[in-house]
């Protein structure tokens, strides 16, 4: 059962229509037998350059229309996270990501959230595959609930994103039932009709990957997750040669970062959260050093453990996703640790505070990670002293300011000494500020422009950056999930919906959590609740037992003694009324109960505690 927010799939098509003005050609795909190899790409017949030059070209009767091809975005538009697109041509569709969003304040009980599937299990005959940018959980963490639906479908991804979907998978104990491929930068691989051509960027992970989709309609590029770092950690710098190589023949549309379309300039690059770290660590002299960053860092990690090599330290880590991702960086070579600099972490006991760093999760303030039981003293390795020295390594996301405040005036009580946020720069963005973005639009030169990855408020920044360098508004798709955008290599259009949403994870339950029960679970949680239970005999119209009245999170009964007992005196009174006057219906019965309980108590305190009428009949 999905969320009742979720669109039903009858909502009328947007009327937004977009109309292309440059000349493109067919893109017909041609590939030899290996599907798979590395440096290839689709043939395709030559496309006439559509960048700002050729805009002006209005002669639709001389531009060919092709087989239309639907970019389907059904998560990771208007919201952070959950990212899952899926890509259809004829007879053919494929996924871009699978991801997952974390729950908000209002979604009590609630683990994670995931897109809805319903459209891809309609269409499961079409499906040809799953495609990963990157290993974040907003882009992978929903694989394991795809694939216990759709087992048999193939996932392809980097080495490093495949072996961190691997760990989730045998979590989920699916390992051994699903198709993983590993697939390198410049390969490419067929999904029916349609080709995908992974091509190198830079992010806050190793094995970043952007994609160009080559369709009969022409090419799509989907940058994924990326900002441009001319001196990365690991890895190569970003593969703008092939951007730009892709926007020379001809691109039919970008889809495009959009996290930081709010920020101005350049994204820093990760070396100099490295240069920041030297400094601190020699401030920290004497001292334990803890640092809290993102599990997914590696290349944060990487300058962490290096700085402890300089500095004659040894590394222990905490926190369940850390352990996995290190273990798996380690094993697949992205991370290089000397012999004998990390320790378990229950050996930290033997050595002094200045010879030990201590790598956790945590920088988000999360209830219960590793960094918020230390700076409860709750944690059962690590008790935090004035001899501590604690860096969060991460800014916070929007909307997880005030757990991190918490946690760091927790640890400050305790006498820690705390680096966070802005005192010194030890963060920096894996997005692409409005600079980089201008540069993959200037390259890539497509006729129509897709925002995507963020809140409604970052597209339409984004929108005016891509404006600034060029693109017409009306070759601008703002769209929301469920849209279904439509091209035939000369219009862009949104066609209709389809059903889209999300769905909402509670422990085993998938999708058994919806707006009904989210509703009870806040009402319990502002209000409380009171039990009302009574015996009675109806054969001759006698209340055998009770009413006696239980309070779950309204007030302390035996605080409130006149209250509850005028409130035994109503419920007495209604019960007895309903018995005289023959009323057999048990649900009349209830609800005249609650209702004038409900009335009663409003009455008194202005409070309206969720009602649970019991009657036993004997």
């Amino acid at each position: 059962m999905n969320n009742n927010n979720s669109n039903n799939g009858k909502r009328k098509p947007s009327k937004r229509y977009v109309q292309g003005k440059g000349k493109i050609r067919g893109v017909p795909i041609k590939r030899g037998a290996d599907n798979n190899k590395q440096g290839t790409e689709p043939s395709q017949a030559k496309l006439r350059p559509n960048g700002r030059g050729q805009r002006g070209n209005n002669n639709k009767q001389q531009e060919q229309r092709r087989t239309p091809v639907k970019i389907i975005p059904l998560g990771g538009l208007n919201e952070i996270g959950k990212n899952f697109t899926v890509i259809e041509c004829s007879n053919d569709m494929f996924v871009i990501d699978c991801g997952l969003a974390f729950p908000d304040s209002e979604m009590l009980g609630v683990d994670i959230v995931i897109p809805d599937f319903s459209y891809v299990e309609k269409n499961i005959e079409k499906l040809r595959g799953v495609v990963i940018t990157h290993g974040h959980e907003d882009h992978i963490g929903g694989l394991p609930y795809f694939l216990k639906k759709f087992p048999s479908t193939p996932v392809y991804g980097t080495r490093l994103t495949i072996g961190l979907i691997e760990g989730k998978l045998r979590e989920h104990a699916l390992l051994d039932s699903v198709k993983l491929n590993t697939v390198t930068p410049r390969q490419t691989i067929r999904m029916g009709c349609m080709a995908v051509e992974f091509i190198r960027v830079n992010h806050s992970i190793p094995d970043s990957v952007g994609m160009a989709i080559h369709t009969p309609a022409g090419v799509l590029i989907h940058t994924g997750d990326f900002k441009v770092d001319y001196t990365p950690i690991e890895g190569g710098i970003i593969d703008l040669p092939r951007f730009a190589e892709l926007g020379n023949k001809g691109v039919l549309a970008l889809m495009s970062d959009s996290t930081n379309s709010e920020r101005p300039g350049y994204t820093a690059s990760e070396r100099k959260v490295g240069d920041n770290l030297e400094m601190l660590f020699a401030k920290a002299e004497g001292k334990r050093i803890i640092i809290a960053t993102f599990a997914s860092n590696i290349h944060r990690v990487q300058q962490i453990i290096n700085n402890a090599v300089n500095t004659g330290r040894k590394v222990a880590v905490s926190g369940r996703s850390m352990v996995n991702v290190i273990s798996v960086g380690i094993e697949l070579g992205y991370l290089k640790v000397p012999d004998g600099v990390l320790i378990d972490i229950d050996m930290i006991g033997r050595y002094l505070p200045e010879q030990i760093v201590l790598v956790t999760t945590g920088s988000q303030g999360e209830p219960m990670s590793a960094l918020s039981r230390m700076s409860m003293n709750e944690h059962r390795k690590v008790s935090i002293t004035p001899k501590d020295f604690i860096i969060i390594s991460a800014n916070p996301i929007p909307g997880n300011e005030k757990l991190v405040t918490r946690v760091v005036n927790d640890l400050m009580k305790l006498g820690a000494e705390v680096v966070y946020e802005k005192m010194y720069e030890v963060h920096v963005s894996g997005h692409a500020c409005q600079e980089e973005q201008k540069l993959m639009l200037s390259i890539t030169k497509p006729k129509f422009f897709i925002p995507v990855h963020g809140e409604f408020k970052h597209l339409m920044k984004h929108q005016q950056t891509a404006m600034s360098v060029g693109i017409p508004e009306e070759n601008i798709i703002i769209a929301g999930i469920g849209d279904v955008i439509e091209t035939d290599g000369v219009d862009m259009n949104i066609t209709g919906q389809v059903p889209a949403g999300r769905v909402l994870v509670d422990g085993l339950g998938v999708g058994d959590v919806g707006a009904i029960v989210l509703r009870d679970r806040k009402h319990l949680a502002e209000d409380g609740l009171i039990i009302a239970v009574a015996t009675i005999d109806r054969t001759v119209g006698e209340i055998l037992a009770g009413p006696d009245l239980v309070s779950r999170g309204f007030v302390y009964v035996r605080e409130s003694e006149e209250l509850m007992n005028e409130a035994k005196e109503l419920l007495t009174e209604t019960l007895q009324n309903c018995l005289d006057s023959n009323m057999h219906e048990w649900n009349a019965i209830k609800g005249r109960m609650k209702d004038n309980l409900s009335d009663f108590i409003f009455t008194k305190t202005k409070r309206s505690p969720m009602i649970l009428p019991i009657i036993m009949e004997i």
